[in-house]
């Protein structure tokens, strides 16, 4: 088999770490025999200024033709009124995320060897858990709307979306998720993030939906946090966590709390799954553009390259395509291999060049 992917590198040093993960790619590619297409798209803030288009229904017809896309980083520089309103966050992420049916947002929280934690005496034997995060419904549907701009009479409401059919397909999701992680020696055990003592009738189809799936996972550990919890514990207790399901603005935000204790965005990977390989999934590390060091190779693209081994391990799986999982297990391997070099060094400024970071995963491989 052959995966045909799509690249996104975007905007500041999205290019130069993107670059990096499709050479870890091809010297992977090499050692298992998979073989893959790249094609590049050139959707970023800086397209969108250069031309006015952020993505259209034909842009997206196109990259459904492709196993996944790779993503390095959009945005521009900070506060260009060009792109006021979110008009590069909702025109390109969130479009691929809603038109591809994305509906899995997929985000490892491990502690690396080498990788400092702000958490005090915790290693990663604590720190290892994954967080399922529904990617497709809730406060970023865009349902809302403002009355009386301007005045003082002016009224805002957003509103928060929880179909059975999003809530099941993604809680059904992370009890796979915990079963294979079960499988593979760890707990076994799925926490259900929410707030239900608040929001309880979208709270309240989450947690009736989870109780009802969990009936079918007798060999699955199961408990409930409210949000509020669950950060606290994510900071004093991680090692409670195995696998967590949560809701979409939830979970956008105990997400990068997870990639905090984990060692920072610098070192957070993540995947945007459709599960059901009806439509590409999408790639990307989880941290931003940083247009303030672009172009000086001064980028760790140690996120992007573990995006990479993400990728090739989540599409290996949804397509059947052994040799795509092996690479991805290379990759992550090889990736943890390397980590221990920036023991004591700022993951954003280690003193290592972008593409010398590339060059040593490549040999760890």
């Amino acid at each position: 088999m052959s995966l045909n992917l799509a690249s996104i590198p975007g905007d500041g040093i999205g290019p130069e770490v993107v670059d990096q993960s499709f050479l870890v790619l091809d010297a992977a590619a090499g050692k298992t025999g998979l073989k893959f297409e790249k094609t590049h798209f050139p959707f970023s803030a800086a397209h969108y200024i250069d031309t006015g288009k952020v993505l259209d229904d034909d842009d997206i017809a196109a990259l459904r033709k492709f196993d996944a896309i790779m993503l390095g980083a959009v945005g521009g520089q900070p506060n260009d009124p060009r792109l006021a309103g979110g008009v590069i966050e909702k025109g390109i992420l969130l479009k691929l995320r809603f038109d591809l049916d994305q509906y899995i947002n997929l985000r490892p929280v491990k502690l690396y060897p080498g990788i400092d934690t702000p958490l005090k005496h915790k290693t990663s034997k604590e720190i290892d858990f994954v967080c399922v995060r529904e990617n497709t419904e809730d406060l970023y549907c865009g349902l809302g709307g403002i009355m009386r701009k301007g005045t003082p009479h002016e009224v805002a409401n957003q509103t928060m979306v929880a179909t059975r059919h999003g809530v099941e397909r993604c809680v059904r999701y992370a009890f796979e998720t915990a079963r294979a992680r079960k499988a593979a020696g760890h707990r076994g055990h799925l926490t259900l993030v929410h707030k239900t003592n608040v929001l309880n009738f979208a709270g309240e189809t989450w947690l009736r939906c989870f109780d009802e799936v969990k009936a079918e996972y007798a060999d699955i550990e199961t408990g409930y946090h409210h949000v509020d919890a669950c950060c606290m514990f994510m900071v004093a207790k991680p090692e409670v966590y195995d696998v967590v399901v949560v809701p979409n603005m939830f979970g956008d935000i105990i997400t990068d709390l997870g990639a905090a204790i984990a060692g920072g965005m610098g070192i957070a990977s993540s995947g945007n799954l459709n599960p059901d390989g009806t439509a590409p999934s999408m790639f990307e590390p989880v941290h931003g553009s940083a247009p303030d060091i672009a172009g000086q190779n001064k980028a760790n693209p140690i996120a992007a390259i573990d995006s990479m081994g993400l990728l090739c391990r989540e599409v290996g799986r949804i397509k059947g395509d052994k040799a795509a999982v092996k690479a991805g297990e290379l990759i992550g391997a090889a990736v943890q291999k390397v980590t221990p070099e920036f023991a004591g060094k700022s993951l954003d400024r280690s003193g290592f060049g972008c593409d010398a970071i590339g060059q040593m995963v490549v040999a760890a491989l």
